[in-house]
């Protein structure tokens, strides 16, 4: 079974240990110092017991922690294994998350939360305000909760689906349009991969993102590819470029919230210098959708 189903069945452990395993197979002996050896490596990247020695924890304990039988590993384990890995900054925390949530148990053997999708009427406000920006609010796992006009026009075609289709990572990935939309559509895919398992580090067995996994990874096998790389990246700000159908190109500056008390809710605002010809572009588009506000309140509400 691959490990977009063993992420439905596994439970926290097995998810920490297949990004351990992740992870060693990508540092190469040479790069913590180790000489490379002749012939053919039988495993690619570190072997357990050369990892397990420069971490400095006996190798049948790193052996049950990529096994799931070992949840939960101290701090300064963690942290040593951080430092022979050499995890970015990303790629630490989200080790520290799926190490901490070992620590406390399956989440299914607690209360299990569906998704927060109700919004607070100050979210909703806040977004008119944010007009001709466009705005939106995803749940953790980029299901779209709300836009104001621009922000549903933006991404073309995306009205198109039934709300309870309207994802993100799955517009990008399996909505034609997005291609044409995004100018450079390939270039996003590793990060919007990366962004999507650093927001499930906390919950990575959650049925909202195993059911959206499973989904892309069998339609998608550019998004399966990404996701057994096991890269993590937590952004919360850039630049994307469109090539709109309705008003041209377009490059936008685009910030990432979280909101408050609603269980990792996020607001997504891109913006434009005033002035600008993508400012101009971005009015442009806000005109066009205002004709549709109403509907796109009726279908996201």
């Amino acid at each position: 079974m691959n490990d977009q189903g063993q992420a439905s069945q596994g439970g926290q452990g097995s998810e920490l240990g297949r990004y351990l395993r992740a992870k060693r197979a990508a540092v190469q002996p040479e790069d913590v110092g180790l000489p490379p050896g002749t012939g053919r490596r039988r495993t690619p990247g570190l072997r357990r017991e050369e990892l397990a020695t420069l971490a400095g924890v006996s190798i049948d304990y790193y052996t049950r922690l990529e096994r799931g039988r070992e949840t939960n590993p101290s701090p300064a384990v963690v942290d040593a294994l951080a430092d022979v890995l050499q995890l970015s900054d990303d790629a630490y925390d989200h080790l520290r998350t799926l190490a901490e949530a070992g620590s406390r148990g399956p989440r299914a053997d607690r209360r299990r939360k569906e998704p927060a999708r109700s919004l607070r009427p100050g979210i909703r406000q806040l977004l008119e305000t944010l007009r001709p920006s466009p705005a939106y609010v995803v749940t953790r796992t980029n299901d779209l909760i709300a836009a104001n006009p621009a922000g549903l026009r933006l991404y073309h075609g995306l009205a198109d689906w039934p709300a309870s289709r309207r994802n993100m990572t799955r517009y990008l990935f399996l909505h034609p349009a997005a291609r044409e939309v995004f100018t450079d559509w390939a270039d996003l895919l590793p990060g919007s991969v990366a962004h999507l398992r650093a927001l499930a580090g906390a919950d990575p067995v959650a049925p909202e993102l195993t059911q959206l996994v499973g989904e892309l990874a069998v339609k998608s096998k550019e998004f399966a590819r990404l996701w057994e790389r096991y890269e993590v990246c937590a952004r919360s700000s850039g630049t994307k470029r469109f090539r709109h159908p309705e008003v041209g190109a377009m490059s936008l500056n685009y910030e990432q919230m979280t909101l408050a008390r609603t269980d990792g809710q996020r607001l997504i605002v891109y913006q434009a210098t005033p002035g600008s010809p993508d400012h101009d572009a971005l009015v442009l588009l806000d005109m066009a959708s205002s004709t549709a506000a109403s509907e796109s309140e009726t279908a996201l509400g």
